[in-house]
């Protein structure tokens, strides 16, 4: 059986976090999204796998050309829509294949679920379905799936996997596949509702802070770094190779850490933390349900909580996050979030600054002894006071 992973797109409600890669790319428990499905394919035995890139797509081969995994690569040249990139595969695909989100994870229990089925969706219920396209079924097959409706019909989603036989693609006239499922319908052809073992998707950034919590069990406990003797450490644990953890740490998983890091002396890692490779996290800092990506610094004495932060950030001492629930436009919607901070990038933060429900956009800097509240800067160069 093939696999097509669609990859292509940006994850625009993700942004900052999305402008400098694409939303497949992004690290959940240290590991891109986009690897969680390729590992699960393998997993059942599907190895003939096709990926459609597009957006940022040098970023997207360059990865998969440092995975142990052989996959086939298609371009989507113009971002026309999930049913155009599929067409992009079409002439590699053989027979009955998969389609599957490259952004999204699944895991191995739910593609078994769906692999043998002619013609099925995995469906998924969820309490905020109107994000989402919303399957109508009737015994076990799906009468419509309604793409985000203001008035949800059911609580019942569509998890964008599809087993499908090659005739789908004569029912494709546009370049939505949400389109294309509802002509496929309307055609008199069956397609069956398949409950997903376990599925998750993030729409907005904080909702990256659930999917790691699901997810930082993945990476099997292992400490490779160089740990001082009177340190703490308890549970799930995973610490990198070259990694150092100075003396009077404590550190209680699930968390993971990454390659060559500093953590300490006197750090507190909490719970549902995930740090990148090359992080510095500096003396008597908290760090606690958190993603931190890559090459980033964190200075003394700050308190970062329920926050993601972007590649090479620079966080400089006594800067503390506080949880909140702003409310903000995202893509022309009134949205309301919960989380300490949201920062892009290269984001500079200086001493003495605290992020209340925050989100920051890609190589901001923000003056020392500032207070930030729900504030959206996108943008190079941009100081905020």
């Amino acid at each position: 059986m093939q696999a097509v992973i669609l990859a292509a797109g940006e994850g625009k409600r993700l942004r900052p976090l999305t402008r400098s890669r694409p939303k497949a790319l992004i690290p959940v428990g240290n590991t891109p999204v986009m690897d969680y499905v390729i590992n699960a394919l393998q997993t059942c035995g599907i190895r003939d796998i096709i990926v459609v890139v597009g957006y940022r797509k040098e970023q997207v081969i360059r990865h998969l050309n440092t995975l142990d995994a052989r996959v086939e690569v298609v371009v989507q040249e113009k971002p026309l829509g999930t049913a155009h990139a599929l067409l992009q595969a079409k002439d590699l695909l053989t027979d009955r294949f998969l389609v599957l989100p490259g952004d999204n994870f699944i895991n191995s229990a739910s593609i078994a679920r769906i692999k043998e089925e002619r013609n099925a969706v995995l469906v998924k219920e969820h309490p905020y379905p109107s994000n989402f396209g919303v399957v109508v079924t009737r015994r076990g097959y799906v009468t419509s799936i309604v793409e985000k409706p203001a008035q949800s019909p059911s609580f019942t989603i569509s998890t964008g996997i599809f087993s499908l036989d090659l005739d789908f693609f004569s029912c494709i006239q546009g370049n939505d596949l949400t389109d294309a499922v509802g002509a496929f319908i309307k055609s008199g052809k069956k397609l069956r509702a398949v409950p997903a073992d376990d599925w998750q998707d993030a729409i907005y950034p904080w909702d990256l802070l659930q999917m790691n919590q699901k997810l930082i069990h993945s990476a099997p406990p292992e400490k490779a770094g160089e740990v001082s003797g009177n340190c703490m450490i308890q549970g799930h644990v995973r610490i990198g190779k070259g990694t150092r953890i100075g003396p009077g740490t404590i550190i209680l998983g699930p968390v993971v850490i990454g390659p060559e890091c500093e953590i300490g002396p006197h750090a507190c890692i909490m719970p549902f933390s995930s740090i990148g490779a090359r992080v510095r996290v500096e003396p008597y800092t908290l760090v606690q349900n958190a993603i931190v990506m890559d090459d980033t610094q964190v200075g003394s004495h700050s308190r970062i909580k329920d926050t993601v932060i972007g590649e090479g950030a620079h966080i400089e001492d006594h800067v503390s996050t506080v949880t909140a629930s702003p409310l903000m436009e995202i893509q022309g919607e009134q949205i309301k979030g919960r989380f300490g901070a949201i920062l892009g990038e290269k984001v500079r933060a200086g001493p003495f600054t605290i992020l209340e429900g925050a989100i920051v956009g890609n190589n901001v800097t923000i003056r020392g002894g500032s207070r930030i509240q729900s504030t959206m800067a996108y943008g190079d160069g941009v100081l905020v006071v």
